[in-house]
């Protein structure tokens, strides 16, 4: 398997799930100030999905860097294996969780007449925004993942 930016190991990967976490961490954070959330399930939903998010691109930032300071390839087979597989659910997890508290916010502030909740429709639209920018970080991993897989 050839090592090309974004596979384990590699600085790149180390960003990507560094940036997961903290997209994820600032989602959950967002989520949490709103003193209503716990109400709505999908919001509960979004919670849930981003916990996982930090957990796995935890797990793995921290292998990264390990890797990365032993300077040591980690491509083997079962492994990159388990990372499509783990990138892959957390991926479609957390694109389903945003996508329905993202439908529930625009319910809110939209379709409700502009929020009445004020300040808290904006702490989801920040928890979902920043949701989706998680989601977009572990797609790109995800996907880098699925071509290393092809590729060994």
């Amino acid at each position: 398997m050839r090592a090309f930016p974004g596979t384990p190991g590699t600085l790149t990967s180390l960003f990507l799930r560094i940036l997961q976490c903290v997209f994820a961490a600032g989602s959950i954070a967002s989520m949490v100030t709103a003193p209503n959330f716990f109400s709505i399930t999908a919001f509960c939903y979004l919670i849930a999905s981003m916990g996982l998010q930090i957990v796995w691109s935890f797990a793995l930032a921290v292998l990264d860097g390990t890797a990365l300071v032993k300077r040591k390839v980690l491509h083997n087979s079962i492994l990159v294996s388990l990372f499509v597989i783990g990138d892959w659910v957390t991926a479609l997890l957390s694109l389903a969780a945003a996508s329905s508290s993202a439908g529930i916010a625009i319910l809110y502030f939209n379709d409700l007449g502009n929020c009445g909740f004020g300040e808290e429709c904006q702490k989801y639209q920040l928890s979902v925004a920043l949701a989706f920018l998680s989601w977009v970080a572990i797609s790109i991993s995800s996907l880098i993942m699925l071509w290393l897989f092809a590729a060994g």
